[in-house]
C-alpha cells in the first residue's frame, strides 16, 4: 500500500493581510456579525432561548480544578499560574498587528487582541500572537513552542492536538528557545467586560514534553477548553474555521 499522506499544515496568516474564509469583511463588520449570531438566536423563540442559555453555560468560565492542574504541572517540572486578565482602558480589540498589547505573561494567556482570530489549526510557522489571543477568547487552548524545540517534541505536541482538535491551536512562538507552553483564557460570558471583569488566563511553561507533561496537558485541556469569556461553542472552533 502507498504510504499515507501527512495532513497538510494550514498556512499561517500574513501579518499584512490575515487570511480569512469566504467574503472579505472589515474587522468591525466581523465583530458585529459575530455578536449578532447569539442575538439572533435569542430572538427566535423559546427553544432558541434554551440554546442561548446553554451557550452561556459553556462560557461561564468555571475552572473545574486549578489545584489538580497545578499539582500535575508541578509533577511534570512545569510552572503554572492562573492570572486575572488585564485590559488597559477596557479596549479588548486593537486594530493592528504590531506593537505592545500590554500582556502580563509570555506567551500571552489573555488580554487585548486583533479583531480577527486566526484560522484554527496546528502550524509549522509562527502565527501572530495578537491574533491567537482572540482564539483564546473563543475558548481555545493554545500550545506554543520555541523555535529550538526538537522536531520529535513538536511531533508529540501534534499528536496531543490531534486527540481533540476542536478548540485547540498550535504555533511556534518567537524568542522561546526550546521551551513549550500551554495557555487558555476563561471567563463568565454573562459578566464579561462589565465592571472590569475580563476573566482569567491560565499558563503553564515546561522545559520538556514527556508522559508526565502529557498527563498535565490533558488535565489543562479538560479544565479550560471551551470556557472562553465570550461563550463561543467548540463547534465554532473546528480546524480550518476562521473569520467569515
Amino acid at each position: 500500500m502507498p504510504p499515507k499522506k501527512k495532513p497538510k499544515t494550514p498556512p499561517p496568516p500574513r501579518v499584512q493581510a490575515p487570511q480569512v474564509r469566504g467574503t472579505t469583511r472589515s474587522p468591525s463588520e466581523l465583530e458585529a456579525r459575530h455578536r449578532a449570531i447569539l442575538y439572533a438566536i435569542a430572538g427566535s423563540g423559546v427553544v432558541a432561548l434554551i440554546v442561548v442559555i446553554a451557550l452561556v453555560a459553556l462560557g461561564t468560565g468555571s475552572t473545574p480544578n486549578d489545584k489538580n492542574v497545578a499539582k500535575l504541572m508541578t509533577a511534570a517540572g512545569c510552572t503554572f499560574s492562573t492570572n486575572k486578565v488585564v485590559v488597559p482602558n477596557g479596549q479588548t480589540h486593537i486594530n493592528k498587528l504590531t506593537g505592545d498589547f500590554g500582556w502580563t505573561t509570555s506567551p500571552p494567556d489573555g488580554g487585548p487582541h486583533y479583531p480577527l482570530w486566526a484560522v484554527w489549526g496546528f502550524y509549522s510557522e509562527p502565527v501572530n500572537p495578537r491574533m491567537v489571543v482572540h482564539n483564546q477568547e473563543h475558548g481555545g487552548v493554545i500550545v506554543w513552542w520555541g523555535q529550538k524545540t526538537p522536531q520529535s517534541t513538536i511531533d508529540q505536541l501534534k499528536a496531543f492536538y490531534d486527540e481533540e482538535p476542536d478548540g485547540s491551536f498550535g504555533t511556534p512562538y518567537a524568542n522561546f528557545g526550546s521551551r513549550i507552553a500551554i495557555t487558555a483564557w476563561t471567563g463568565n460570558s454573562s459578566t464579561y467586560r462589565q465592571n472590569g471583569d475580563y476573566g482569567h488566563g491560565h499558563i503553564a511553561v515546561c522545559l520538556s514534553y514527556n508522559a508526565a507533561t502529557k498527563k498535565a496537558f490533558e488535565a489543562f485541556r479538560k479544565a479550560y477548553r471551551g470556557h472562553g469569556p465570550e461563550g463561543i461553542p467548540l463547534s465554532a472552533d473546528q480546524p480550518g474555521m476562521g473569520p467569515q
